[in-house]
């Protein structure tokens, strides 16, 4: 009896893994499938907050999510080697122009370590650079472009305009900035093909 209950769950076992490879082999990126699957709470503590932020901001909570991943995966406390914080890496010169805007008093640099406050300057910020770049046939990956690297460098890549989203990509000289765009798009595929953040 002992035999057949160690080869029931054995196959169970089996089946499982089984199982969880063809949906992680399914969903593109079967690595971050595996850690999310081990690590659940990790990768979905910040999904509530981020629907409710990318609302009020107009945009994608799928992409604001992609973007949260590659800027910190997920860690609030990130501090970036040019003096980023948070979830989304925000600057001090974006936070300060979100703070401006919002007519925050006294806000505080160290604040943008707050899940909340950072998504809020992130996602504004972001959203401000898909608004100036609406008019391109794909403003996302010239609005990451100026997320990660300055609205001043984009315009430098776009030149005098007229420039199809291919053409853009070639004339980023940062491979780090190019890299950055590449990543945020696939991650953001893959949120949309599964289905859900």
């Amino acid at each position: 009896m002992a035999r057949f209950v160690l080869k029931l769950v054995l196959c169970v076992l089996v089946a499982l893994a089984a199982g969880f490879g063809y949906l992680a082999l399914r969903s593109g990126d079967a690595l971050y499938s595996f850690y999310e699957w081990v690590s659940p709470a990790r990768f979905q503590q910040y999904d509530k907050l981020i629907l409710s932020v990318a609302a009020e901001h107009q945009l994608d909570p799928m992409l604001v999510k992609a973007v949260v991943w590659r800027e910190s995966r997920f860690d609030c406390q990130k501090y970036g080697t040019a003096g980023e914080r948070g979830l989304m890496q925000v600057s001090e010169r974006a936070a300060n122009e979100w703070a401006r805007e919002h007519k925050i008093e006294n806000f505080n640099f160290e604040q943008l370590f707050d899940p909340r406050t950072n998504l809020e300057a992130g996602s504004w910020y972001l959203r401000r650079a898909l608004e100036r770049w609406q008019n391109e046939s794909e403003p996302l990956p010239f609005a990451l472009a100026e997320y990660n690297a300055g609205a001043s460098r984009v315009q430098r890549w776009v030149g005098a305009g007229g420039i199809t989203t291919t053409e853009f990509l070639g004339n980023i000289n940062f491979p780090a900035t190019r890299k950055y765009i590449e990543s945020i798009l696939d991650r953001y595929a893959f949120y949309q093909k599964r289905g859900r953040m």
